[in-house]
């Protein structure tokens, strides 16, 4: 059985050393310079920007970038004056991270690890977690969730991006070739049921990550059952000119939680 941690990481190493994919590349000396006095965004999901009012006062906070390694995100809020710690499955994003840092002669603290196995932090450690889409690649988010909940501190605030279950329901290989929208999987799919064992080993003979389409009962329902309390919410679309899908539905969602 595929060790599914294991593999996303080195799919993940793949596509940072392979540079070409828009969340690997890391931000300019420009856009460092702009954060440092206060002009900066960062998103959670393909294209919009998060709430400035979502962060709070970012300064001196400690926040955790989780699974929010490649150069990125965690570097902007670094530069906006929070204490930063980049965790991410991949060492070769998390170097993103440090080329950036090393860069512009700031910290941040690098871990590599599971997203839902934050136990080498201890309880109340964070005041911010900053989640982009990224659970995607894990087949329980409700860990992901409990996890964050226990290393916030107390009114600490989780802002995480996530997949709509509904994108994963199409056939996307005909989806390419015909530009029409052609229903295959029941809901919620997972790269490692949904798929027959010959489009599975191709997939990860090739190196690509696996992925999983959570409920929104798991994504949005988990973090309240964690002990969040839900303050905001967007949607978002696909970056890519006339994607099939924008037409009809959001491809990703943004929440703010809080922790009581």
């Amino acid at each position: 059985m595929t060790d599914i941690t294991a593999h996303n990481a080195k799919a993940w190493n793949k596509t940072a050393r392979d540079g070409t994919s828009p969340w690997v590349q890391p931000v300019t000396p420009a856009q460092i310079k702009a954060a440092r006095e206060g002009n900066w965004s960062v998103v959670l999901t393909p294209t919009l920007p998060v709430p400035r009012n979502w962060f709070g006062d970012l300064k001196g906070q400690h926040v955790l970038g989780l699974a929010s390694g490649g150069g990125q995100q965690v570097p902007i809020l670094a530069a906006a004056g929070a204490r930063v710690t980049s965790f991410d499955n991949s060492p070769e994003m998390l170097g993103k991270d440090q080329l950036v840092a090393t860069r512009e002669g700031f910290d941040i603290t690098l871990e590599q690890g599971d997203m839902a196995d934050l136990s080498r932090f201890e309880n109340a450690s964070f005041d911010l977690i900053f989640h982009p889409v990224s659970n995607v690649f894990v087949p329980d988010v409700l860990p992901v969730w409990r996890e964050a909940f226990r290393v916030l501190k107390s009114g600490g605030r989780l802002l995480a991006g996530f997949m709509n279950p509904a994108i994963f329901i199409f056939d996307w290989e005909k989806v390419e070739q015909e530009k029409t929208l052609h229903v295959k999987y029941p809901a919620p799919y997972a790269d490692t049921h949904s798929l027959s064992e010959e489009e599975l080993s191709a997939r990860i003979t090739d190196g690509e990550p696996l992925e999983f389409g959570h409920t929104l009962s798991d994504q949005i329902g988990g973090q309240i059952k964690a002990g969040f309390s839900l303050n905001g919410f967007y949607e978002d679309k696909w970056d890519e000119p006339d994607h099939p899908t924008d037409a009809y539905m959001p491809s990703s969602f943004a929440t703010l939680a809080l922790k009581g």
